[in-house]
């Protein structure tokens, strides 16, 4: 399901946290499946509770999952996440946007930096 690198310089949870982003938006795990509890994954990936519990904590904050108090965590709907997802890419862009024009930058400017970028990504 889930393979940590230990040679990643990123914390682990941020690892699971992708790892589980990939699977909930790749299908996966089908919406509304009930995740494995902290423990069971914390036993299953050799990784502290604390650790899953802090990556569960970011999912839900991101709107992948969400929490049924004494039933455990579950994906959300894909429709809630896309949604979710759109907010923080358009809360994100109007960030970068206000940065851009406190340094200077046109509009124009920005677009042709970002489209540089995309590219150098190999998009």
């Amino acid at each position: 399901m889930i393979l940590l690198d230990y040679r990643d310089k990123r914390p682990i949870y941020e690892q699971v946290v992708e790892k589980l982003e990939r699977l909930i938006a790749s299908g996966g795990l089908e919406p509304l499946t009930k995740m494995p509890s902290v423990r069971s994954l914390a036993m299953e990936l050799s990784i502290n509770p604390n650790t899953v519990q802090r990556a569960y904590a970011q999912l839900e904050q991101d709107g992948y999952l969400y929490t049924v108090s004494g039933r455990g965590s579950f994906v959300t709907a894909e429709s809630e996440w896309k949604e979710h997802r759109q907010k923080q890419v358009l809360s994100q862009w109007m960030e970068m946007t206000a940065q851009a024009k406190e340094a200077g930058l046109s509009q124009e400017e920005l677009g042709e930096r970002l489209q540089t970028i995309y590219r150098e990504d190999g998009q």
